[in-house]
């Protein structure tokens, strides 16, 4: 018959032991055959399952007097084959035919089981322009994928989209490990300002240049806003650097409103002047107290 050894395998000469001497043999032999000492020892896997049965069996006194009527009638007269274990199994032929697999047994050899394990999450981030953002629209983009190819995506940019807003492509990350789920991939959106307009949390910025004598006089101006232009009132006076508030045409706020146009004053002074304009230029300064060093 098939037969296991625990006492030679626990490196014990007979079955009279007392319960201490046996936890005693089980630390050396534990420590002795233990995977991470013995990496280059293949069968180590295979001997330390040996030794944990073995004092699964004899660490009891219940099975420990079942095992040792069977250990003396074939050990003392050498009756019997070395049992064998099936692949990946925790407890031994030997030990499934005399002791069962109770629920214990079963737990272990589940947790043995190689678990499924999801895929991390990627995050990669993208450029996207003012108007792109701000209206929405498909974008095909070019990454590089964990294994260094290259994957074309398509992603669709929601209307009205926050700066540092993510994307979720599901499934689209790391892949996962025994059958676990993939994980996704977040795209975090840079919007990125252009030659009109700034964002600056949901107020677009944009430079409103005027000539010396509109600054001075005031006038009706036309500004350009990010879906259509609009006039503004500028007062008399107004200096370079002061602003222009323009209510509800700035970005969106993702709640169905939108933040503030806001116009910077820019006087400008021209670089070439016709001669009608230099004759006027001199004549001002000839009549004009004002001085802005004094201020």
């Amino acid at each position: 018959m098939i037969f296991k050894d625990y006492y030679k395998i626990l490196s014990l000469e007979t079955n009279r032991v007392s319960s201490e001497q046996i936890k005693n043999a089980y630390r050396l032999a534990a420590k002795k055959y233990h995977p991470d000492v013995n990496v280059q020892d293949r069968l180590s896997e295979e001997k330390i399952k040996d030794v944990n049965e073995a004092y699964r069996v004899l660490s009891n006194p219940s099975t420990k007097r079942k095992y040792d009527r069977m250990w003396t009638s074939n050990v003392g007269k050498k009756k019997y084959e070395e049992a064998s274990r099936s692949t990946g199994s925790v407890f031994s032929d030997f030990f499934n035919m005399f002791f069962g697999v109770n629920q214990d047994e079963k737990t272990i050899m589940q947790k043995n089981k190689k678990n499924p394990i999801n895929g991390e999450n990627i995050e990669t981030s993208i450029d996207v322009g003012l108007e792109e953002s701000f209206y929405g629209q498909e974008k095909k983009i070019s990454l590089r994928t964990v294994d260094g190819k290259m994957k074309v995506f398509t992603i669709s940019i929601p209307a009205g989209i926050r700066n540092g807003e993510k994307i979720r492509l599901l499934r689209q990350g790391k892949e996962g490990v025994n059958g676990g789920k993939n994980g996704d991939l977040f795209i975090k959106v840079n919007i990125t300002n252009n030659k009109k307009f700034r964002l600056k949390g949901n107020d677009l910025y944009t430079d409103l240049f005027l000539t010396p004598w509109e600054a001075a006089l005031g006038t009706k101006a036309q500004v350009s806003s990010i879906d259509e232009p609009t006039q503004v009132y500028i007062p008399e006076g107004i200096q370079t650097g002061e602003v222009i508030r323009i209510p509800g045409k700035g970005y969106k706020d993702g709640k169905g409103g939108r933040g503030d146009l806001v116009a910077e004053i820019k006087v400008m002074v021209p670089k070439k002047l016709s001669s009608e304009e230099r004759n006027l230029f001199e004549n001002l300064n000839k009549i004009s107290t004002f001085n802005p060093r004094k201020y």
